[in-house]
């Protein structure tokens, strides 16, 4: 299934990966391979996250205190965000 970031999503990964680089060479890259890893296992088996409010789910990145918030599309998967733990929890809500 394709999927298809929201504008704000893409910009927290690219915000993210920087950071990371910044801090340890090559930690964005390694971020980035995760990200890419967990795409992959919600694109193979897109209903196996928890639903954490309508048809919102959320898949947490087992080394990077992220988590991936998506919906699932007649035709595609809607990142919504990639939400560092650290942040509001709702801060997203407004995304389509």
């Amino acid at each position: 299934m394709r999927v298809i970031y929201h504008a704000a999503a893409e910009a927290e990964v690219v915000e993210a990966a920087r950071f990371y680089e910044q801090r340890v060479p090559s930690l964005g890259t390694e971020f980035l391979d995760e990200l890419d890893g967990a795409i992959a296992a919600i694109q193979a088996s897109p209903r196996s996250w928890r639903i954490i409010g309508h048809d919102v789910r959320r898949y947490l990145l087992p080394r990077f205190p992220f988590g991936i918030y998506y919906r699932i599309r007649p035709s595609h998967i809607r990142i919504l965000a990639v939400k560092h733990h650290r942040r509001h929890p709702e801060y997203w809500r407004g995304r389509e």
